[in-house]
């Protein structure tokens, strides 16, 4: 009976916490066919009174939508990429090799996920302006093209496979690189989809960075972009709720791709081990 009432307790909280997250989405779409006058009006509505595609049709006149949007992604999905190579090349070479110091550099790697961004960030930015990396992806790519909390998932999820599978590779010819790319990496799938939908996640929702290092229009992304909505008197609120709505596309379509194997690679990187 406790079990029956404690279940009951837990979904209502879950159904409440859910709607309270979905909500503010919903009403954020709605709002992006309305007009800024009823956006801002007094007496507000869930679903728009005077609907009007207006603001996303002047999304590229009014403001470089496109060319923002084009590159979070370019930079997202070539992060995204790295992060999940390197962290397997990483995670593989950590669980299934041998060498001296081999436990001293993973506790350095665990050592990254405690320290918080926001401390590193000013001795990070001068050695980047000292370097002439001002205004060029390679300063949005190289800090977080090694993630701390991938190196953990991989291997974790790598140290799980059986060492008899990857010898009798070995005995049939194959070299190292042959084995990684063959066997392990396809074996890792749910620990990489985990890592996809996360690094993904951060670099998409990055700000103050690419704000502190972009200064070309051209090759600002969307995240600082969606600030040019808020004007000195006004917010054009229809434009940003519109921009916001598509920009949560991308974010959307990548969770869908990985989505059935999420759950299982956030479960394996932390069981196993």
């Amino acid at each position: 009976m406790k079990k029956k009432i404690l279940s009951a307790v837990l979904f209502v909280i879950l159904a409440l916490a859910g709607v309270l997250t979905v909500v503010p989405f919903i009403w954020m779409v709605l709002s992006s066919f309305k007009t800024n006058a009823e956006i801002s009006a007094l007496h507000q509505t869930l679903l728009p009174q005077q609907f009007t595609l207006e603001n996303y049709l002047s999304l590229q006149s009014n403001f470089n939508f496109l060319r923002y949007f084009a590159n979070s992604v370019l930079i997202a999905a070539v992060v995204t990429a790295l992060v999940i190579y390197i962290s397997c090349i990483c995670g593989f070479v950590l669980s299934k090799y041998q060498f001296r110091g081999k436990n001293l550099i993973f506790g350095f790697v665990m050592m990254t996920m405690m320290i918080p961004w926001s401390v590193t960030i000013i001795s990070r930015y001068t050695m980047f302006m000292e370097a002439g990396l001002q205004d060029t992806y390679l300063s949005l790519i190289l800090p977080v093209m090694v993630s701390g909390f991938g190196i953990f998932m991989m291997k974790q999820d790598i140290s799980s496979l059986p060492d008899e599978l990857l010898e009798a590779a070995r005995m049939d010819g194959a070299d190292e690189f042959r084995i990684f790319h063959r066997i392990v990496l396809p074996m890792s799938k749910n620990s990489i989809s985990a890592i996809a939908i996360f690094q993904f996640l951060w670099v998409w929702e990055d700000y103050l960075w690419p704000y502190l290092m972009i200064d070309s229009e051209e090759k600002q992304l969307l995240a600082v972009g969606l600030t040019t909505f808020n004007g000195r008197y006004s917010t054009d609120y229809g434009g940003l709720f519109a921009a916001t709505a598509i920009s949560i596309i991308p974010v959307l379509v990548i969770y869908m791709i990985f989505q059935k194997r999420f759950v299982a690679g956030v479960a394996a990187g932390a069981v196993k081990g």
